[in-house]
């Protein structure tokens, strides 16, 4: 991912919706079974009675229970009347708690003021595997109470700028100091393959695959002849003992890696990279993916992409379409949705429903924007509404992937969340 892209996702995303809901009081730290526990967490929180839309089923009325941050049950609700101390969700939905893998939230504050921003090294070295964002992430930005609003609770914090970015940190919007907030320093390892990512100079796909490879075989001689390379006595190497280090958990499967392009060639050779070096790969942004769509569902290999890119931005993006995520989920490919954004991560839900809007079937969407980005880079413990998840739940007035529906209550690790940022105290106190 790149500023470039970001820009772009800007221009594609129009209006989006302000969200209005009811404050919930003041959240304290965030608590997780088995990580960092918080003796104020509730002993037990119901929802009763709301559609509840999991990853495995739907109960027209649910019941939805959790303790200590993770959820115990969820099942059908029985009887005509909650019971006793259950909160009556009665008429509205329930879904878990909405994820953008791709975004600059808490690492961007003022876009255009650099001492606001923690999104990328300011190094010319393009070589950044281990720059983390989980080092910068700020959890006390503007932003994130904004993006709570429209029914986010975790993000992917995704560093920008050079070949390789750096490491993803998967963050829950909630937590008093980062350590708190943030889940998985690692996340990911972000690559930018295409034109205009990285040297301005001499840039393109086939250098970004020379560089890349180079890179990965680096690190294979590095993790062989680590003492060799301690000593002195191997050949040398072209990036910090850092980033070999970093790219040695790539080589092992241990750390996935985002390769950020678009065109439908480059698509098929970077998936040849990634089966040639076994690598956990995801490939992003992905504007021609429909036209491969079958070569990636027969890899496996998952896609993160927006639904509003629909128009021929680039060269390398001149086959966008707006059915591309209906294509790729009908030939079997794992997608998932993010807005690439930092104060707009709101609209993704807007997203998902024009995605459905072009033929994508809508439990798939609303799994585009839950459960699916957090399998696909490993964030243990967010697998949707299910039991055994983290409970980040949202409770909707009606489908959430309508513009007019309204977020009205959030809870993240089990926490009550005020819905409220510096957008709703401003318009309550000068209107």
């Amino acid at each position: 991912m790149n500023s470039y892209q970001l820009t772009r996702r800007t221009w594609l995303a129009g209006a989006a919706t302000t969200l209005s809901a009811n404050a919930l009081g003041q959240p304290t730290a965030r608590a997780r079974k088995g990580r960092r526990a918080d003796a104020a967490a509730p002993t037990r929180v119901e929802l009763w009675g709301g559609k509840t839309v999991g990853p495995k089923t739907t109960h027209q009325r649910g019941r939805v229970v959790w303790s200590a941050g993770a959820i115990e049950s969820v099942e059908a609700a029985t009887g005509s009347t909650p019971p006793a101390g259950a909160i009556d969700v009665r008429g509205h939905v329930v879904t878990y708690g909405l994820c953008d893998p791709i975004t600059t939230v808490g690492l961007v504050e003022v876009s255009l003021e650099p001492s606001s921003r923690e999104d990328a090294a300011t190094i010319d070295d393009p070589v950044r595997a281990a720059y983390r964002a989980a080092d910068g992430y700020n959890p006390d930005s503007s932003l994130i109470a904004v993006a709570r609003l429209g029914g986010l609770t975790s993000v992917g914090a995704v560093p920008t700028g050079g070949f390789v970015a750096g490491q993803s940190a998967w963050c829950d919007l909630h937590g008093a100091t980062a350590k708190a907030a943030v889940a998985t320093s690692g996340g990911a390892l972000h690559i930018t393959m295409q034109q205009g990512g990285w040297d301005a100079k001499t840039r393109g796909t086939a250098l970004s695959l020379l560089r890349m490879r180079e890179l990965l075989d680096d690190a294979a001689a590095y993790r062989k002849n680590r003492a060799a390379f301690e000593r002195r006595q191997l050949r040398e190497l072209n990036v910090s003992t850092r980033d070999l280090a970093t790219m040695v958990r790539v080589l092992n499967g241990k750390l996935p890696v985002v390769f950020h392009v678009d065109a439908a060639p480059d698509i098929l050779r970077v998936a040849e990279l990634i089966a040639s070096y076994k690598l956990s790969g995801i490939i992003a942004s992905g504007a021609e993916a429909w036209k491969v769509r079958k070569q990636l569902a027969k890899q496996k290999l998952p896609v993160i992409l927006d639904p509003l890119d629909n128009g021929p931005r680039s060269f390398t993006a001149r086959g966008a379409r707006e059915d591309n995520a209906k294509l790729l989920h009908a030939a079997g490919v794992t997608i998932a949705f993010s807005t690439w954004e930092s104060h707009n991560v709101r609209r993704l839900r807007q997203s998902a429903g024009n995605a459905v809007r072009a033929g994508l079937p809508h439990r798939a969407a609303l799994a585009a924007i839950t459960e699916t980005a957090p399998a696909m880079l490993g964030a243990a413990g967010y697998v949707g509404l299910d039991k055994g998840s983290v409970a980040n739940v949202a409770v909707w007035s009606g489908d959430p992937l309508e513009l007019s529906t309204r977020l009205e209550r959030l809870f993240i690790h089990g926490k009550p969340i005020a819905l409220r940022s510096r957008q709703t105290t401003l318009f309550e106190r000068y209107r």
